[in-house]
C-alpha cells in the first residue's frame, strides 16, 4: 500500500507519493507553484531529492486559473502516475487544529468542524478542506488522515498561550496556537537521531525561516512558547505577512484612509513583510541578490534578519540558556548570509558559526569552541504526514520506520 500527502497553501500545493514495503520510501515528490498566475505548473522534483532543496525533475504546465482548478489538475495528473493504484490512505497538512492534539482520521464530523472554521484561517483551510472533499469523492475508500500543524504547541505552559485581551474571548477558542508543527516534530526527531537524545531533550530553539517564518523554543522535548500566535500571521516577519504589528495601525489606516477590516487582513498578510518592505519581492533569494544595488532590498535583509536574532534572545531568557539552535526552511537551509547575520553579535550566548561550515550549508555549522551547537536540518513535513497515515493503516501496529535518505 502507498501513502499520498497534499500540503496545501494558499497559492500552492506540495504533495509526495511514499511507498511501505515495509518502511516509507518517498518515490515522488513535488508542488503546483504559483496558483492563478499564467505560469502555474507541476513541479516534479528529482526522486529522492530532500525536501526543498529545488531540483526539478520535470514541469508540467496546467491551467490554474483558480485553487479549485490546480487541485483537480493535480490530482488527475496523479491518478495517472503508475503508484497511484495503490495509494490506500492520503494525508493533509492543516494549518489551523485549534484544540486538536494528534492526527484524526477524517470523518463527516471532523469534516464539518473544519468547515466552520474556515473564518479561523481563511488563506489555507478552504484550500484544505477542498483537497478532502476531492479525494472522498474521487477515492471515497482511501482513509484520509488530518494532521494538524498547530498540534506540536498544544500543551505549551499556560503563560504562553494567553493572549492580553479581555477574557471572555478565550472561551470563544482565542488564544495563542503556534504552527509549523508538523516541521519542529521532524527537526527534534532528526535532533535526537544525529545529536542523541540527551541534545533533544536540553534547550532548543527550532528556526523555520521560509515564506512563513517562525521560532519556537523547546525544553526537554515540549515546547514552551513559539513566536506564532493566533493566526500563522504573527511573530516575525516573513515573505508578505507582517509579523507583530501595532494593533493601533489598524484603527489610524480606519480613521485616515477608511479601511476596513479585510483590506487590513489582506496588507497585513499579502502585501507586508519583506515584500512591504522592499516593495519589489517576498523571496529572500531576490533580496540577496539586489541588496548591493538597491537599499530597499538591503533594509528588508536587515530588518528580517535583526527580528530572527531578537527572538533568538527571547527564547534564550525563556529557556534559561540555549544547547542547540536548528535552522530549517527554504532560509534556514539554503541562506547562509543570513544565518551569518542572525548569529553575529549572538557570541555571549555561547552562538559561534564556522564561516566554512556556514558557506556549504553543512549539517553542524557551529565553530569548534561554540558552546551551542549550531544545525542545519532539511525538514520534511511530508514523512510527518505519511508517517501518521502509515500509523492510521496499521491500526496503531507501531511506527512504520522510513528509508535513510542516500
Amino acid at each position: 500500500m502507498n501513502v499520498l500527502t497534499l500540503n496545501a497553501g494558499s497559492s500552492s500545493i506540495k504533495f509526495a507519493l511514499f511507498r511501505r514495503n515495509p518502511v516509507l520510501r518517498c518515490m515522488l515528490r513535488g508542488q503546483v507553484e504559483r496558483i492563478g498566475q499564467p505560469d502555474t505548473a507541476i513541479n516534479v522534483e528529482a526522486p529522492h531529492a530532500s525536501a526543498g532543496d529545488g531540483q526539478i525533475h520535470a514541469r508540467h504546465p496546467i491551467p490554474g486559473d483558480s485553487f479549485n482548478t490546480a487541485a483537480a489538475e493535480l490530482l488527475m495528473w496523479l491518478e495517472a502516475q503508475p503508484e497511484f493504484g495503490r495509494v490506500a490512505g492520503v494525508g493533509h497538512r492543516v494549518v489551523h487544529g485549534m484544540q486538536h492534539s494528534q492526527p484524526e482520521p477524517v470523518g463527516e464530523a471532523l469534516l464539518d468542524e473544519l468547515r466552520g472554521l474556515k473564518a479561523v484561517d481563511p488563506d489555507h483551510l478552504p484550500g484544505e478542506i477542498r483537497l478532502i472533499e476531492l479525494m472522498r469523492q474521487r477515492h471515497p475508500r482511501a482513509v484520509q488522515v488530518a494532521c494538524f500543524d498547530t498540534a506540536f504547541h498544544h500543551d505549551m505552559p499556560r503563560v504562553a498561550q494567553l493572549l492580553p485581551i479581555p477574557r471572555r474571548y478565550e472561551a470563544l477558542g482565542l488564544r495563542r496556537y503556534g504552527f509549523h508543527g508538523l516541521s519542529y516534530g521532524y527537526l527534534m526527531e532528526e535532533l535526537a537521531s544525529t545529536a542523541g537524545a540527551d541534545a533533544a531533550n536540553r534547550r532548543v530553539v527550532l528556526a523555520h525561516l521560509g515564506s512563513g517564518a517562525s521560532l519556537a523554543a523547546v525544553h526537554a522535548g515540549h515546547c514552551i512558547d513559539t513566536s506564532m500566535a493566533f493566526t500563522p500571521t504573527a511573530g516575525l516577519p516573513m515573505a508578505t505577512r507582517s509579523g507583530d504589528l501595532d494593533p493601533g495601525i489598524a484603527a489610524h489606516l480606519a480613521r485616515t484612509e477608511g479601511m476596513t477590516a479585510q483590506r487590513f487582513y489582506d496588507l497585513a498578510n499579502h502585501e507586508s513583510g519583506l515584500l512591504g518592505i522592499s516593495e519589489t519581492s517576498g523571496d529572500m533569494r531576490d533580496l540577496l541578490a539586489a541588496e548591493t544595488t538597491d537599499t530597499r532590498a538591503a533594509e528588508a535583509v536587515s530588518y528580517f534578519c535583526y527580528q530572527v536574532k531578537k527572538w533568538i534572545g527571547a527564547y534564550a531568557a525563556a529557556l534559561g540558556g540555549v544547547d542547540t539552535l536548528v535552522f530549517a526552511g527554504g532560509i534556514g537551509e539554503h541562506a547562509a548570509p543570513v544565518r551569518q547575520r542572525i548569529c553575529e553579535g549572538l557570541g555571549f550566548l555561547g552562538i559561534e558559526l564556522d564561516p566554512q561550515r556556514n558557506v556549504v550549508n553543512a549539517a553542524l555549522i557551529s565553530a569548534g569552541g561554540s558552546r551551542v551547537d549550531v544545525r542545519v536540518v532539511h525538514t520534511d513535513e511530508e514523512l510527518v504526514i505519511a508517517r501518521a497515515v502509515s500509523r492510521e493503516l496499521t491500526r496503531g501496529a507501531g511506527d512504520i520506520p522510513s528509508e535513510p535518505r542516500p
